[in-house]
């Protein structure tokens, strides 16, 4: 990458940075941005994020979850509720004279699990670069009013 932060000619950005990853192909087709932006949505909130990577220890009772995760209880079903429904996470309910609900990963709950924290290890390592960001931002923000 050259000075003016753009890419060497003739080498992509990926590859200078030592990955090979290639560009996104997407297929188009109706509707699909609006299912990856909701999936995406979905996978990458703060308390999915916080909830997958919690459960990647094994199966847990609903409050122990809470604790470890900080959830307020509401929060925590509706987030327990969308992780189940995109096929994250699944509800065990075992009747009997002290019923049990147990959260776990399915499987793609467990391929998840990693980039997961792949993402949330980027975003922490940048957070003074995108404070500072924000701060210029409003700066400027503030003197153009």
């Amino acid at each position: 990458m050259n000075t003016s932060g753009r890419p060497i000619e003739g080498r992509s950005r990926a590859t200078q940075e030592g990955t090979s990853m290639e560009p996104l192909a997407l297929e188009p087709r109706p509707g699909a941005c609006e299912g990856l932006r909701s999936s995406l949505a979905r996978a990458t909130d703060r308390w999915s994020m916080t909830v997958i990577v919690t459960l990647e220890v094994g199966p847990m009772r609903f409050n122990e979850l809470r604790r470890r995760t900080g959830a307020a209880q509401k929060m925590l079903t509706a987030t327990l509720r969308g992780l189940e429904r995109d096929g994250y996470v699944t509800r065990t309910h075992t009747p009997g004279k002290m019923p049990e609900v147990h959260y776990d990963l399915t499987a793609l709950g467990r391929d998840i699990v990693q980039p997961v924290r792949e993402l949330a290890t980027f975003m922490v390592s940048r957070m003074d670069a995108i404070e500072k960001a924000r701060q210029d931002f409003d700066r400027r923000a503030e003197q153009d009013n």
